[in-house]
């Protein structure tokens, strides 16, 4: 089976893990201080604050903005769940907008019909690697006095113009095995605020002013040596790790002519990563079968908009909430795009791709 994901786990990477093993301090420490310098140089910000996971980041930078019950957060209904459940751990309230078809992130112009009085904040979601609208975002937000956080998760190196993911608003990465690049677990928060930083390290470390002396009320959220060492490994090879990804998903978009399947759409002037190479297809089970049984490792990201998971539903969210998002879901199926696909591998899929009917 040609698996969906595999992570790039090499020689430098193993010998930095070890070098921190065999040191005896695996706490956060200089390692983790390194990952957190070399990241935000990499995204182009004055800071970033390692955690333990993207998660973690999303909810840590909703309380570094002082989010609170009472108050509104709009996100995509398109997502994984961890983005709107990061607004209910704030007792604030998820508002769900639709998302554009063609690159599935969140529609500016449905940002705009649910802003109200109570809106603090809009979270976008980087999808699959591709950049949403961030100059409108940006504007959105400007003009009505919003925080932006940007949920980078799938999308390490992402470029909109001339900035990377990131760094237009609060920017929220994860680490997971999966990712563009992985320290296993753990996640980061970029700024350019000091004063978010300086909240954001209280908040990850029992919000500790000094040793044993505690100001606010934190928690132990902090990232370990061992994936900072792993951090610092991986991001060297990021780039290229890319534009691996990107090599494949070009291959695929000239290579798959298939009539019953729609490719991805990259949007102007970006940068898109292939976190996931998504198809669509109406008859998606179908096709899932035929792959699998073909030996081709596939996943569905994702197969339910999160107004209609059972959580959300007994929160009372109307089902016919964001009719893009839910037709989308019950249409996408990502097949591997990871950098280890060989040559022959890439034939094989497309060939594959092609033969379905």
């Amino acid at each position: 089976m040609i698996p969906i994901a595999k992570p790039v786990i090499q020689d430098e990477e193993i010998r930095t893990v070890l070098d921190v093993l065999k040191s005896g301090f695996l706490a956060q420490g200089k390692w983790v201080k390194q990952f957190e310098d070399d990241f935000a140089d990499y995204i182009g910000v004055k800071y970033a604050v390692a955690t333990v996971n993207g998660t973690a980041a999303l909810d840590l930078a909703l309380k570094a903005l002082k989010i609170r019950e009472g108050d509104e957060v709009i996100v995509p209904d398109f997502t994984f769940i961890s983005t709107a459940n990061s607004i209910l751990f704030q007792n604030a309230k998820p508002v769900f907008a639709d998302i554009e078809e063609n690159f599935y992130t969140i529609s500016v112009s449905d940002v705009l019909e649910k802003i109200t009085s109570k809106t603090k904040a809009v979270i976008c979601v980087h999808l699959f690697g591709q950049p949403c609208d961030l100059k409108a975002l940006k504007e959105v937000c400007e003009d009505h006095n919003l925080f932006l956080i940007e949920d980078c998760a799938q999308a390490h190196g992402a470029v909109y113009d001339s900035f990377k993911t990131g760094s237009v608003g609060l920017g929220c990465f994860s680490f997971y095995a999966t990712k563009n690049m992985t320290t296993g677990e753990g996640g980061m928060i970029t700024t350019n605020d000091k004063n978010i930083m300086e909240r954001l390290r209280l908040l990850v470390n029992h919000g500790q002013l000094e040793k044993y002396v505690h100001g606010v009320l934190g928690y132990n959220l902090r990232m370990t040596d061992i994936q900072g060492a792993l951090g610092v490994a991986q991001l060297k090879k990021l780039d290229s790790l890319n534009l691996k990804r990107i090599q494949n998903a070009e291959y695929y978009n000239k290579h798959i002519v298939n009539s019953k399947t729609v490719k991805p759409v990259r949007r102007a002037n970006t940068v898109h990563v292939y976190h996931q190479y998504v198809l669509r297809v109406e008859e998606r089970d179908r096709f899932i079968n035929y792959l699998n049984l073909k030996g081709v490792g596939t996943a569905i990201h994702y197969p339910t908009p999160i107004h209609l998971q059972p959580l959300y539903q007994k929160l009372n969210y109307p089902r016919e909430l964001c009719p893009v998002s839910t037709r989308v879901a019950g249409e996408v199926v990502s097949i591997p795009v990871h950098p280890l696909l060989s040559e022959d591998e890439l034939k094989y899929i497309v060939e594959t791709v092609n033969e379905w009917c």
